[in-house]
């Protein structure tokens, strides 16, 4: 991560970031809801740096519905494949250890709010 505004999630708001397999399922197993951010790269793709700015204002409208971790690197690749969300930069949502629903590249505000409010409502297929 060398974008300043992926950093600030990390530093500012203390986001963890997922470096391995053993991450992200301590992550997303963790009780409610969970949102990994996959920049992708933040020097050829320009919407990575506005999901940066648009995250954090979205985890604050939605009043802790659901925590934030960024994907590092090394599992980025990995995790879009396995859940078939393959447009950077997107958001990965997570319950009870299984993957819900994705959103890939920068929406309109009011789009984020429609597909987050359905995300969050939708059952988490049985394992």
């Amino acid at each position: 991560m060398t974008h300043p505004l992926i950093d600030r999630l990390t530093t500012e708001f203390g986001w963890p970031v997922l470096d391995n397999e053993n991450d992200i399922t301590e992550f997303t197993r963790r009780d409610g809801a969970h949102v990994i951010f996959i920049p992708g790269d933040a020097a050829r793709n320009l919407e990575t740096a506005d999901v940066a700015v648009i995250l954090p204002e979205l985890k604050m409208a939605f009043q802790g519905k659901f925590d934030c971790a960024v994907a590092g690197d090394a599992v980025e690749t990995k995790l879009r494949e396995g859940v078939k969300v393959l447009k950077t930069p997107s958001l990965l949502f997570y319950r009870d250890g299984q993957f819900v629903s994705g959103i890939a590249k920068v929406r309109d505000w009011d789009e984020y709010v429609a597909r987050i409010t359905q995300i969050l409502s939708m059952p988490v297929a049985a394992e």
